[in-house]
């Protein structure tokens, strides 16, 4: 029998990595939606809550029907 023991590859090593941190994202992942429905956010009620989605397209983007305050009414 051989004592030696053999090399690990390096494929081998960026497989385990890669792994590692899927599962370590997966975790940090649950934490967070853990973390928020403790706090009574969004999330609380389901992914399908009633409401605009903070992180959608838009969301960021005023409303364009309603005038702002800044802005005058020009007619």
């Amino acid at each position: 029998m051989s004592s030696t023991k053999r090399q690990q590859t390096m494929a081998k090593r960026n497989r385990e990595r890669a792994v590692e941190e899927k599962r370590t994202l997966k975790r940090l992942k649950k934490q967070a939606a853990k973390a928020e429905k403790a706090a009574g956010g969004p999330m609380a009620d389901g992914p399908m809550a009633d409401g605009p989605r903070a992180d959608g397209p838009m969301a960021d983007e005023p409303m364009a029907a309603e005038p702002t305050e800044a802005e005058p009414n020009v007619e």
